[in-house]
């Protein structure tokens, strides 16, 4: 078996009770069988409380108000405290470590929603790079597209390979890449996978060459979209309206909704844009800040990509992978200006990393709202002849 993972995977350690937050409410704890059957067995007085705390239908932590059931009110966990940390079911142990599988192969990751995680990613300040493990694990797929995975794994090398050129504008790091997986998408749909190979190296030789604007602009006539581009007002506004229809797992996430809705399109477009010029000038694109702002947009560019893109192969939905982190770093800024309004015009490196663990909280621990949002995605931003395949 493979394994791959960032290369500050191994240096996270949890915080415990100084999180800002905890990964023990606002979502589901699924247990696993092996932890479900020792629960199940479980001696003494704590043994009831256990077994009374579980929901064994759903095979899950019942919730108080939203919080586990073993969460103390100074959010740490009882069941830790009773039995140690071997007790803890898979689910608890893991986070915020994420896995993707493939046949042969393990992905490693850190999830966003998780401060310390969170903290961990936007302050790297290096590109990141993947460390590469193997064992003699094996294990077995029924079905597996091999050619479809090696071809995303080549078309994610040349992703990355633009997303971390810290020599070109991260706009046009995100119009470049948002167009080399749409024409991808057009190559699966028109079945000319045979194409793919060629379309990468076109790609790399406009990178090489110094003229991706060339490629985007040969992309975007043809399409007349750049969904990759920050502040388009009607745009933005259909997305609000997206969020807000996705299930909400902790109800403060509509505060933060709101807010966008009052501070930034509450009094029309001409107000909109001389927000995002005074907000550039003070934080973004046009301002002393620009280098460490574009940096904090690659890395969460990269966290998107390398979580979610090789996914793809299961559901054909190779453009909506990249648009959803393309969606994702364009909303987290969004979120961003609407706390720098409400503090006055300050912004940290706290305010950062908090909207982005708030946003990945919301959008990532719900399968229903990451399917959905995904799913808008394409049905919006995919080449044009581009349908969605109905489960």
């Amino acid at each position: 078996m493979r394994y791959l993972k960032p290369h500050f995977y191994d240096r996270f350690v949890c915080t415990a009770g100084a999180c800002p937050d905890t990964c023990c409410a606002g979502w589901q704890i699924m247990i696993d069988e092996e932890s479900l059957d020792r629960y199940g067995k479980e001696k003494g007085e704590f043994g009831t409380r256990l077994r009374n705390s579980i929901d064994w239908e759903e095979e899950c932590f019942y919730q108080n108000d939203r919080r586990c059931a073993f969460l103390n009110e100074k959010n740490l966990c009882d069941l830790y405290k009773a039995l140690g940390p071997d007790a803890l079911c898979d689910t608890c142990r893991m986070y915020p470590r994420h896995t993707e599988e493939y046949e042969g192969l393990r992905e490693l990751s850190l999830s966003l929603s998780c401060p310390e995680a969170a903290k961990m990613i936007l302050s790297c300040q290096e590109p990141v790079h993947f460390v590469k493990e193997e064992d003699e694990k094996e294990d077995d797929f029924e079905e597996f597209d091999f050619m479809m995975f090696s071809q995303l794994e080549d078309t994610r090398d040349v992703l990355f390979s633009i997303l971390q050129d810290r020599s070109l504008p991260l706009a046009l790091r995100m119009a470049a890449t948002e167009q080399l997986a749409e024409q991808y998408q057009i190559c699966m749909e028109e079945q000319r996978e045979y194409e793919i190979d060629d379309l990468l190296r076109d790609c790399e030789r406009h990178h090489k060459e110094q003229t991706l604007q060339e490629f985007v602009s040969e992309s975007l006539s043809a399409k007349g979209v750049d969904a990759a581009s920050f502040h388009q007002w009607e745009r933005q506004k259909e997305e609000l309206q997206v969020l807000r229809s996705l299930e909400r797992l902790r109800p403060e996430w509509d505060q933060v909704l709101d807010g966008v809705e009052k501070w930034l399109y509450g009094s029309g477009e001409e107000h909109y844009r001389h927000i995002c010029e005074e907000f550039h000038k003070m934080y973004g694109s046009l301002s002393s800040h620009k280098e460490e702002w574009e940096n904090l947009g690659e890395q969460l560019l990269m966290f998107f990509v390398y979580t979610y893109f090789c996914g793809a192969v299961y559901d054909d939905m190779v453009c909506s992978k990249m648009e959803l982190a393309l969606f994702s770093v364009r909303w987290i800024q969004e979120f961003l200006m609407v706390r720098w309004l409400e503090d006055g015009k300050m912004l940290s490196m706290q305010d950062v990393e908090e909207i982005s663990w708030r946003y990945a909280r919301e959008v990532e621990h719900s399968d229903d709202n990451l399917n959905a949002l995904e799913d808008w995605l394409f049905e919006h931003y995919a080449p044009e002849g581009c349908v969605l395949e109905e489960e």
